[in-house]
């Protein structure tokens, strides 16, 4: 399901609603939607959160066949189309959106026309069959918590590979309307507190001067009840526990409160030790913790991981790279920095703006090191790979005048 999502933003602007895949193992006391219980659905979600897109993909388009018409089962679908087409773009790692150059630069992405057009077609197809059942009974629960969940994937959509914050916006908007009003009528219909508590801790934790202005709208929120209801759903959801943890952990990080972040990355991993990314957040944590050559050495055993056959159903080995050359530069080890960040950047099929930003890291510190002819390819390596970014923008200054830090 996925805001983060306006000072933040994800599935909106600011809104980086990363609300995802769904967990498996629901609480008899909750209240979901039976088909999240089918042997199909919790098979498929195994797969997903070893990052097996494909076997994920496969499970709901059978389980999507079986239901025909039925909103879940187009949203389930949907949800792993998504996920695995943002994985595809390193939109999956979260130093992206670690900081609010995410919201304010021109970035690059490789939007694939026939894998947006399904993806447009599924959230599409979901809202209409959501709608359909609503018109006849809008206290149908059910289908306004699929309705709002797809809504929220699309914004996902919208706002991290096209860019188009405004149009997210007003999705996350209506997707938080639907999940409110499931939880109107429904107080334990706990995985509706997913989305409504992401909109909750965005709004409550933008700046005052902007808080205040979005107040004459009508649109309020509160960080600590958003942080209260998304560890409601990450304890008792029925299928939002991974993502409410997740979002969590991403939440902690922004508040540099690392540690407690990284208690629950490590129970996340604990399920899932080979998923990839859970791997590589914990790695990211520790060096944001400050734990120098400890977060280099988490790297380099995922870089070794991964050349063992299976133990990753994919490895994007580029956003290990790029995480290794940040540590070995946080201990100002500049040539191997410069050399991890190449490696990210030459990686088969790595996304153009992991790329660019690889470019540009590489090139600082092999100024740093003294080594400018080297900095300069770089620089133009980067300009030629996203030409219209603001890295690239970045990268033109550096040729100007070598970077010395800042």
């Amino acid at each position: 399901m996925g805001l983060m999502k306006v000072g933040f933003g994800l599935r909106t602007v600011g809104w980086l609603m990363l609300l995802g895949a769904v967990c498996l193992c629901g609480a008899s006391e909750v209240h979901t939607n039976p088909l999240n219980r089918d042997p199909l659905v919790r098979e498929a979600y195994e797969h997903f959160y070893n990052l097996d897109y494909p076997g994920a993909v496969e499970r709901f388009e059978r389980f999507h066949a079986m239901h025909p018409g039925d909103p879940q089962g187009t949203a389930l679908l949907l949800d792993a189309v998504l996920f695995q087409e943002l994985y595809r773009q390193d939109l999956l790692d979260t130093t992206f959106y670690a900081n609010d150059g995410f919201l304010t630069g021109r970035h690059a992405t490789s939007e694939d026309p026939k894998t947006r057009d399904r993806i447009l077609a599924l959230a599409d197809e979901a809202i209409h069959e959501a709608d359909w059942r609503i018109d006849r009974d809008p206290r149908d629960i059910d289908a306004l918590f699929a309705r709002g969940w797809a809504r929220s994937l699309k914004c996902t959509y919208l706002s991290m590979v096209q860019r188009g914050f405004g149009a997210g916006m007003r999705l996350a908007m209506k997707a938080k309307d639907d999940h409110a009003k499931v939880l109107q009528l429904d107080p334990e219909y706990v995985d509706a507190k997913l989305v409504v508590g992401v909109y909750e801790y965005v709004v409550g934790a933008l700046p005052m001067g902007f808080k205040f202005l979005v107040g004459f709208a009508g649109i309020t929120g509160s960080k600590t009840r958003g942080l209260e209801m998304l560890n409601d759903a990450a304890n008792r959801g029925a299928i939002t526990r991974i993502e409410a943890r997740t979002v969590i952990a991403l939440f902690l990080r922004r508040e540099a409160r690392y540690q407690d972040a990284v208690q629950q990355v490590r129970y996340l991993k604990g399920l899932y030790p080979r998923d990839f990314l859970f791997c590589l957040e914990e790695a990211n944590l520790r060096k944001d913790a400050g734990e120098g050559m400890g977060a280099v050495a988490a790297y380099r055993e995922m870089v070794a991981n991964s050349a063992k056959p299976g133990y990753f159903a994919e490895a994007r080995l580029e956003l290990a790279y790029f995480g290794l050359g940040d540590a070995l530069r946080g201990q100002r080890h500049y040539g191997e920095a410069a050399e991890a960040y190449e490696q990210a950047a030459w990686t088969r099929n790595v996304g153009p703006e992991l790329k660019i930003r690889s470019l540009l890291a590489a090139g600082e510190c092999h100024d740093l090191n003294g080594e400018r002819a080297l900095a300069v390819r770089d620089y133009q390596a980067a300009i030629s790979t996203g030409p219209e970014t603001s890295r690239a923008d970045t990268a033109r200054k550096h040729l100007r005048n070598p970077y010395r830090g800042t």
